[in-house]
């Protein structure tokens, strides 16, 4: 191995301070920080949140300190739909509480059922090892929402609000996963001395109902039935008694979300486009619906949520929200920060690249409800958030072409905007199955 030797540091030294810019620099960024020594401030007035296709906005959501943003994606797309449809005042908003709930002893059960299928392998085997270190958290992907909705449907805020748990669940995570940690020895026992099929699922549903009381006093009692009334847009009033959260669903959004499938934009070798992907070991709900990718190439994927959006229906997109981003001002640009000029060095990888090692994956989940189109090509997107109104402009960011480019990684996509050999694809194709530790797998 090389090591640093003493003559290279002080050659070091001597070559940082050969330029005449040394201090300055150094002074700036030692009092300001990186990016705002790094920031162009020209180019951010030039991402001004003006778009030619803009649909109509909805006051945003807050998140808070939970890691929520696809759920809050998905129920932001639906109740955009009921609004325009049913009329529902501007501050109206679906629970985010109830789908977490579920989610959360869904998501249990699950890493209960992996624990099983690999309990002959030993602790320190890969996927031993990834299931033990997240037990479950609170990110998700757009099938696995789907597969909540489907069993559980959905409520209104006002019948199952927010908890201090629900928006601040670091203190419950920790203390959730070493309850499924505990359990999994317990599992990985009974397995070991060849306990029957009965035994262990006897086990299973005792874990569970554990879960459901600690999930029950933590976030409250999800409702079997509830009653919602509001005044629509003509100020004509409505009211819905004992109705079930599943007929909700049903009457106030309607979509057969079947409809609605996972492209993704991932250009590494070993993920062909026009093929399906599913990630092993990646759900929520055993026996729900299955997470399933469609790869395609960067301007198809562009292409397909434009055409969305042309229509009038918003996109639910997953992206890396890290790089290259402020987030007071709602900025998304790959200019926005010149680090390579500011230390002189080229710190620029491909999208494939970045994904081959390691340095970008998808963590976040938005909604797409703009696009300005000069001379029919994309130049900024419109995004909605779910961090509060007091970022970007009352919540909602403007995001660069380029940065669409290199940091979003999927769309959902209703299936009539996809020609048929792309929806053949997707119905159709056997999915290869991607390892669990795939960025493709990553949660929002």
């Amino acid at each position: 191995m090389s090591e640093i030797t003493q003559e290279q540091l002080t050659a070091f030294k001597e070559a940082v301070n050969e330029s005449p810019k040394a201090a300055v620099l150094r002074g700036a960024v030692t009092t300001n920080g990186i990016l705002k020594s790094a920031r162009d401030n020209q180019r951010a007035g030039e991402l001004t949140p003006t778009f030619s296709v803009d649909l109509e906005s909805s006051p945003v959501a807050n998140q808070l300190q939970s890691g929520r943003c696809w759920m809050f994606a998905a129920l932001n797309t639906m109740r955009h739909d009921m609004k325009s449809v049913h009329g529902l005042p501007g501050d109206f908003e679906l629970s985010q509480s109830y789908t977490f709930f579920w989610d959360k002893l869904e998501k249990a059960n699950y890493f209960y059922n992996n624990i099983v299928a690999t309990a002959d392998k030993p602790t320190t085997d890969r996927e031993v090892s990834f299931l033990l270190a997240t037990p479950q958290q609170d990110g998700g992907q757009w099938d696995m929402i789907v597969a909540i909705i489907e069993k559980y449907g959905i409520v209104p805020q006002s019948a199952f609000p927010e908890s201090q748990a629900s928006s601040h669940s670091a203190e419950f995570n920790r203390l959730f996963n070493g309850k499924l940690r505990k359990d999994a020895i317990a599992l990985r026992q009974l397995v070991a001395q060849n306990a029957s099929d009965e035994q262990i699922s006897a086990k299973l549903a005792a874990f569970n109902k554990e879960n459901y009381r600690m999930l029950s006093l933590t976030f409250g009692e999800p409702p079997l039935t509830f009653d919602f009334s509001f005044r629509d847009k003509d100020n004509e009033f409505h009211r819905e008694q004992a109705i079930t959260p599943q007929d909700f669903f049903k009457k106030y959004v309607g979509w057969n979300l079947s409809d609605y499938i996972s492209i993704i934009n991932a250009p590494t070798d070993d993920k062909p486009y026009n093929q399906t992907y599913g990630v092993k070991m990646l759900g929520s709900v055993v026996g729900g619906r299955d997470v399933k990718h469609l790869n395609l190439d960067l301007a198809t994927f562009k292409e397909l949520a434009i055409k969305q959006l042309s229509a009038g229906e918003n996109v639910w997109f997953g992206v890396d929200m890290g790089p290259k981003l402020d987030r007071v001002a709602g900025l998304m640009d790959t200019e926005l920060y010149d680090e390579d000029s500011l230390f002189d060095i080229d710190f620029s990888m491909t999208k494939a690249e970045r994904l081959d090692y390691g340095d970008s994956l998808m963590t976040h989940a938005m909604v797409l409800t703009g696009v300005d189109l000069v001379d029919g090509k994309p130049t900024k997107w419109k995004v909605e958030n779910s961090w509060g109104d007091k970022n970007g402009h009352k919540g909602y960011f403007t995001m660069s072409d380029e940065w669409f480019d290199q940091f979003t990684y999927q769309v959902v996509i209703k299936k009539e905007f996809l020609p048929d050999e792309l929806r053949d694809a997707y119905e159709n194709g056997t999915p290869k199955e991607l390892a669990p530790w795939d960025p493709m797998g990553a949660l929002a």
